[in-house]
C-alpha cells in the first residue's frame, strides 16, 4: 500500500478538485466513492466513479498539468494523499529514458480527452481548407496554414504549435482581402507528432475574440465553403 501523507474526509457532493484547477496530489479512495467528470459545451459527463482502493489525480503528478477533470464525492468519502517524498523518491529511481517514456504517455492520454471532447462539444461543421495565416509564438512570428476550418475554431498545421491553454492573436488571410483578419485565439490540444499527411503536426485552437465585422467575414467565407461555392 501506499505511504500515506494525510488523510481527508469530503461530505456527500464536495467538490475534492476542479477541472482546470493546479494541483499535483495523488489519491487514493479509502472509502465512499468519487465521481470524475468533465464539462463539455456547458454540459457535464460523468468518466468514471472511483470506489476503494481506486487512484486518481495521478495526470496531474506525472505530466506536470492542470487538472483535466472535476473530483466530487459520493456520499461521504474518506482519502488518503500520497506522500508526495514517496513519490518523488520512486520516480526518481526509474532509469531516464523510462521516465520520459511514462510522462509522454500521460500527456498524450491528456491530448486525447482533450481531441474528444473537442470533438464531443464542437457544433459548427468544420471543412477541409488550407488558408495562410500567422501567429507569435516566443521566439518570431511564425507562417502556418489551416488544416481545417470552422466558424468557432480552426487547425493550424505548424512544427511549433504553442502550449495547450495558451492565448494568442491569429491572422487569418481570406482569399479576395487585401488584410488579414485578426482572431484572439486559445490552443485547445496539440499535436506534437505527424504521423500521417491526414494527421499532421499542429494545434487546434478555438476562437475567443474578433471584430463584428471579421466575425462577419469569417462566417461569410466558410458559409461559402459549404455550400460550395467558394466566391469572395
Amino acid at each position: 500500500m501506499y505511504p500515506i501523507a494525510t488523510r481527508e474526509t469530503y461530505k456527500d457532493g464536495q467538490i475534492i478538485f476542479k477541472e482546470g484547477s493546479s494541483g499535483d496530489w495523488v489519491y487514493v479512495v479509502l472509502s465512499g466513492s468519487v465521481e470524475i467528470s468533465k464539462t463539455v459545451g456547458g454540459k457535464k459527463f460523468v468518466i468514471s466513479v472511483l470506489k476503494p482502493d481506486e487512484v486518481f489525480g495521478e495526470l496531474g503528478y506525472f505530466g506536470d498539468m492542470q487538472r483535466t477533470a472535476t473530483a466530487r464525492a459520493i456520499g461521504e468519502t474518506t482519502l488518503s494523499i500520497v506522500d508526495r517524498a514517496f513519490l518523488d523518491r520512486e520516480f526518481n529511481k526509474l532509469p531516464g529514458y523510462f521516465r520520459t517514456i511514462l510522462v509522454a504517455v500521460v500527456k498524450r492520454f491528456r491530448n486525447l480527452i482533450d481531441r474528444a471532447c473537442d470533438f464531443t462539444s464542437r457544433k459548427e461543421t468544420r471543412v477541409q481548407k488550407s488558408l495562410s495565416l500567422t501567429f507569435k509564438d516566443r521566439q518570431s512570428f511564425v507562417k502556418a496554414y489551416t488544416g481545417n476550418i470552422s466558424r468557432g475554431g480552426l487547425f493550424v498545421r505548424t512544427e511549433r504549435p504553442l502550449k495547450q491553454g495558451e492565448q494568442f492573436l491569429l491572422k487569418l488571410q481570406i482569399p479576395g482581402l487585401s488584410q488579414p483578419i485578426k482572431v484572439s485565439c486559445e490552443v485547445s490540444w496539440v499535436t506534437k507528432e505527424s504521423y500521417t499527411e491526414k494527421s499532421p503536426r499542429g494545434m487546434g485552437v478555438k476562437f475567443c475574440e474578433m471584430s463584428k465585422q471579421d466575425s462577419q467575414i469569417l462566417n461569410r467565407y466558410v458559409q461559402s465553403i459549404i455550400e460550395g461555392e467558394e466566391k469572395y
